[in-house]
């Protein structure tokens, strides 16, 4: 309960100093939520999709804000010309030099609020929302079970393939490596999770289901989304999902320039073994055996 009522007395003490209460924000004829979308949207524009699941509003109120900037001239939407179905939006002339404002007065308002205390308090401050910035972005990163074919899942194996390319001694080639086709990654051969932050895919990890274990494969986090703790939540799901089918052990390999993952492993009680397989990029070889689900709740396998 007392972390709890800290994180009240947080939101409202940030809420009352960033101006989220007041009607014009910045000193300018409009929300917080509206300036918001003009920061989002930016000068290169953005998908009406993106833009809600990057502030995590519902298509309601997003319609709304963008009718107000709309009348405003602020900003105009279009349909994308090779599917109809997708909405742009981009800034306007006017809404470009509103843009230019909004940055200069937030600049001013944050020198105004670092301006009021010592040297050693800026410091301290600065430090602290560093931190504090880092773990809500992993507190709102989201896991979920997700078909191969998907565009988030397509997206995550081709940046995983990609960067192995770039990071193994003379390359990566797929059709080398111990295949884990996308019918071997759907229940019930198997799972493949994404996580997701800010409506993007940032990280995916994969379970294939043999027969007295299980094989992880395909993790991977987007290196932009390192140090949030993606890859230990996606492999603690991919545990979970194994123990509920009742699978004993759980087995991967990895190549030895991928020390960051031989962290991850060996700090989540996995132990390197004799290879059992003959994947010609692996140097090391893991395993660890899995105690039985405490419940039979299939609750996380969505």
């Amino acid at each position: 309960m007392d972390a709890i009522a800290q994180v009240r007395s947080f939101n409202r003490t940030v809420t009352q100093q960033i101006g989220a209460l007041a009607d014009q924000f910045l000193g300018r004829d409009r929300t917080l939520g509206a300036s918001r979308l003009l920061f989002e949207i930016g000068r290169d524009g953005i998908e009406v999709r993106q833009l809600r699941a990057r502030l995590s509003l519902d298509s309601g109120y997003t319609s709304r804000l963008l009718r107000t900037l709309e009348a405003e001239g602020l900003i105009r939407t279009v349909a994308s010309s090779p599917d109809a179905r997708v909405h742009l939006v981009h800034l306007t002339k006017a809404g470009r030099r509103e843009l230019t404002v909004l940055n200069r007065r937030s600049d001013k308002a944050a020198a105004s609020l670092l301006g009021r205390l010592s040297e050693a308090q800026r410091a301290s401050l600065v430090t602290a929302m560093h931190a504090v910035e880092r773990l809500l972005l992993a507190s709102a990163v989201q896991l979920h079970v997700a078909d191969p074919g998907s565009r988030a899942a397509r997206y995550c194996i081709g940046c995983y393939f990609q960067e192995l390319a770039e990071r193994f001694e003379g390359g990566f080639d797929p059709a080398r490596s111990i295949p884990a086709a996308a019918e071997a990654l759907r229940p019930p051969h198997g799972f493949l999770i994404v996580a997701t932050l800010k409506g993007e895919p940032v990280g995916c990890g994969a379970l294939k289901c043999h027969a007295g274990y299980g094989e992880i494969k395909r993790m991977w986090v987007a290196p932009s989304s390192r140090g949030l703790g993606i890859g230990k939540r996606i492999l603690l799901r991919l545990e979970e999902l194994a123990r509920r089918r009742r699978l004993p052990l759980l087995r991967l390999e990895t190549n030895k320039a991928l020390t960051e993952a031989h962290a991850l492993y060996r700090s989540s009680g996995y132990r390197e073994v004799s290879p059992f397989n003959d994947e010609p990029y692996a140097h090391h070889w893991f395993e660890k055996a899995l105690r039985p689900a405490q419940r039979s709740s299939r609750a996380g396998l969505s």
